[in-house]
């Protein structure tokens, strides 16, 4: 066997242990899931999984990052989408609570998230996850006028922390409208933000 082959079956294993680690934390919550459960899943021996991952909670920081990761791209791709610097702002924003409403997104990167990994290294991965895209489209809003001048990473962290504890209400909510009742209540506050012309 070849070290090319051996690298792509490594690479393979490390893939389905997050495919399936994944699938059973959002299905049951990290608490619930075991390794025996998440080795047998992926077809894998415990050795095999501790030759990628040191623990099972590394294996969910993996998981987490994933999630995270895969919400920023939605999010920003939305965004991007938009040619108005105020639109991408908003659509942003509406990308990240429906995206944040799914599930296995819910379960992983709202609440397990924090209660695994301990809140500052959540807070410390959902800031290099997303709240950097947030950062610079305010940066360019405030540049722009379009928002009042103003430091920037305080707003940063007081919208992100009211879009995650919007995605945090909404996981516990279960009302046909409350995404668009949550989006009316954001979007209103957004739209304070906007600068007075003179």
């Amino acid at each position: 066997m070849t070290e090319g082959t051996r690298a792509h079956q490594r690479e393979q294993t490390r893939r389905t242990l997050l495919r399936e680690g994944r699938r059973l934390f959002a299905a049951h919550g990290y608490g619930a899931v075991g390794l025996a459960e998440i080795v047998r899943a992926a077809g894998v021996t415990k050795g095999a999984l501790y030759h990628h991952f040191a623990s099972k909670a590394d294996l969910f920081r993996a998981v987490l990052r994933e999630v995270q990761q895969e919400v920023a791209r939605e999010v920003a791709g939305t965004a991007a989408a938009q040619d108005d610097p105020w639109e991408q702002l908003t659509t942003g924003c509406r990308a990240f609570l429906t995206a944040s409403t799914a599930p296995g997104v819910q379960r992983i990167m709202l609440i397990d998230g924090p209660a695994v990994l301990g809140w500052s290294e959540w807070r410390a991965m959902d800031e290099a996850a997303s709240a950097r895209h947030l950062a610079e489209a305010l940066a360019t809003l405030a540049e722009r006028g379009v928002i009042a001048p103003q430091p920037v990473e305080p707003l940063t962290h007081l919208l992100s922390g009211a879009m995650n504890e919007a995605a945090l209400w909404l996981a516990g909510s279960g009302g046909p409208s409350d995404l668009d009742d949550t989006w009316a209540a954001l979007s209103r506050m957004l739209q304070a933000l906007r600068a007075v012309p003179d």
